[in-house]
């Protein structure tokens, strides 16, 4: 019997427990250019979907560095995530390999368990806008500038008008209902694992090390080696990819590819949001 067993493919074997991997790496942010590609709900569904359909496997595992970004794609793929794991009846794994902060870690709570290596970063449970000013330069360079608007807020931070303290303080109120999202999300997840810590929901971050000592992640290891230990040493992992078009091309989750004429443009726009993101990444020394 062993010998015939051995002669099936082995998509039929049961002897071997295969974990399908997706990695999720990126900025999250809506839209992304091919370029630019980005991380949000339309870009891994695919992924994800493919993860799941897997009947045979026990749990999926997914790798996150992010610096984070969008809070409503985030968000969005935390629940994809979660809802496929209740309706698939699989555990969910997430390893942060060197960066899960913001989005990145609210991605991260999606996991049953979650494992960060000990030199990874994790945590900046917060919220942050940022931008520029301009109207000292327009000033300087004879330039004047004009707004005409129905609403008198519609014009609200404008980067080339003077700030005004009504503008701010209703961003910050905006900020501060987010966050209590992302705060509520967190203890929801990781209930009575989580220490208390004045700074826990400050926008602060740790290593992997501190990270488990505050509750925000179950171990630190690798992939491979946390589940080999969970599911035996004849565990293999699967890397799930994005599926092929009719031609063999990798098909884009937003698409199939942007018209030539609209490919300076989005070349242009690719080089802003490398900019954006490197700031991203360098916030976190990486």
């Amino acid at each position: 019997m062993a010998f015939y067993h051995s002669l099936l493919p082995g998509r039929f074997r049961r002897n071997d427990v295969v974990i399908p991997v997706v990695q999720l790496q990126g900025m999250i942010m809506s839209g992304g250019t091919p370029f630019r590609p980005a991380l949000n709900l339309t870009s891994v569904s695919p992924l994800l979907n493919k993860a799941f359909a897997d009947k045979r496997t026990p749990a999926v595992a997914i790798s996150v560095n992010s610096p984070g970004g969008s809070a409503v794609q985030s968000r969005l793929i935390f629940r994809r995530i979660r809802d496929l794991a209740a309706e698939k009846e699989k555990k969910v794994f997430v390893f942060v390999e060197d960066l899960a902060a913001s989005g990145g870690y609210m991605i991260a709570l999606a996991g049953d368990e979650i494992i960060a290596d000990p030199s990874s970063i994790v945590g900046s449970i917060g919220v942050i806008s940022t931008g520029f000013g301009f109207p000292d330069l327009l000033k300087k360079i004879g330039v004047q500038r004009r707004v005409y608007a129905a609403g008198k807020n519609k014009a609200t931070l404008d980067p080339f008008q003077v700030e005004k303290k009504a503008d701010v303080d209703h961003l910050k109120s905006l900020q501060l209902e987010v966050h209590q999202v992302f705060i509520d999300l967190v203890k929801e997840r990781r209930g009575d694992r989580l220490a208390e810590d004045e700074d826990l929901f400050t926008g602060m971050f740790w290593s992997g090390i501190r990270g488990k000592e505050l509750g925000l992640v179950d171990g630190l290891g690798d992939m491979r080696s946390f589940l080999k230990d969970r599911f035996g040493d004849k565990t293999k992992l699967r890397l799930i990819t994005m599926p092929r078009g009719p031609f063999g091309r990798r098909v884009a989750g937003a698409g199939t590819g942007e018209f030539p004429s609209r490919l300076a443009a989005a070349a242009a726009s690719g080089l802003v949001e490398a900019a954006e993101e490197r700031a991203l990444w360098g916030r976190y020394g990486l």
